[in-house]
């Protein structure tokens, strides 16, 4: 039995290139994009393919070459400039792989600008692989056609995350319990915001003091439900989308 394209056939394959575009370039693509297209979608000289950089936007490309280990695309045309990223960071507690994954790749077809773990003292992981949450962003840029991908920043602790808050940029905080309505408080707060999410158990005592005494956190509900951390982000990240965001437009 075939396997199922990756791509639907009226629609063509996407490439995040890290490197900046321009017309009538010639790029060449690694051993696992070129295998992606020529191994597994089955593409041959003379297909075309989109290209992004997450510089200068989207582009057309033609495959002009295949070689044994690697391919090189031609650069014909801009498709669409970079778009205009909304300005929300998420900001949470590192959870067990594939969830953590999950997250970060869903936080990017969300559309956020900055993703930022953030190490609590109940996190269970402590160690985050910054190259592979890339890798599943990059992914999910591809699939659902974002031409900027948003930026992985570096762990850091919840006490460095509060001292280094910038000015007039909102943190709502996920409450467990208490909070105001979420929708309520976009209403109120305009502007740059991060959301911030916390650890499987939740934040300690001193940890919700520390957050509640900041000067520009916000506690939000979101809902009668305790959600797990990965539901919780997605649900608080369409909430602002839907409110402060790019889905009204």
């Amino acid at each position: 039995m075939p396997a199922t394209p990756a791509w639907p056939p009226e629609s063509l394959p996407r490439l995040f290139i890290d490197t900046e575009l321009a017309e009538g370039d010639d790029i060449a693509i690694d051993a696992a994009q070129a295998n992606y297209l020529v191994r597994v979608l089955r593409l041959k000289a003379g297909a075309q393919v989109k290209l992004f950089d997450d510089r200068t936007g989207e582009w057309l490309a033609e495959l002009v070459h295949i070689g044994k280990r690697d391919a090189v695309l031609s650069v014909e045309a801009r498709l669409r400039e970079r778009e205009d990223v909304p300005d929300l960071w998420l900001c949470f507690a590192p959870i067990k792989k594939g969830r953590i994954d999950w997250i970060a790749e869903k936080a990017c077809e969300l559309g956020v600008r900055r993703i930022l773990p953030v190490i609590t003292e109940r996190t269970i992981v402590k160690k985050v692989k910054t190259d592979r949450l890339h890798a599943h962003i990059v992914e999910a840029a591809e699939q659902c056609e974002r031409t900027a991908l948003p930026e992985l920043a570096d762990p850091v602790s919840l006490e460095m995350l509060l001292n280094n808050w910038p000015d007039r940029r909102i943190l709502f905080h996920a409450a467990e319990r208490g909070g105001q309505s979420f929708r309520k408080a976009l209403v109120q707060h305009d502007g740059p915001a991060g959301i911030l999410i916390g650890p499987e158990g939740g934040f300690t005592e001193a940890e919700m003091a520390a957050i509640a005494g900041h000067r520009a956190a916000v506690p939000v509900s979101l809902g009668p439900r305790i959600l797990r951390a990965d539901t919780a982000a997605v649900a608080a990240i369409s909430l602002w989308m839907a409110g402060r965001g790019d889905w009204n437009d």
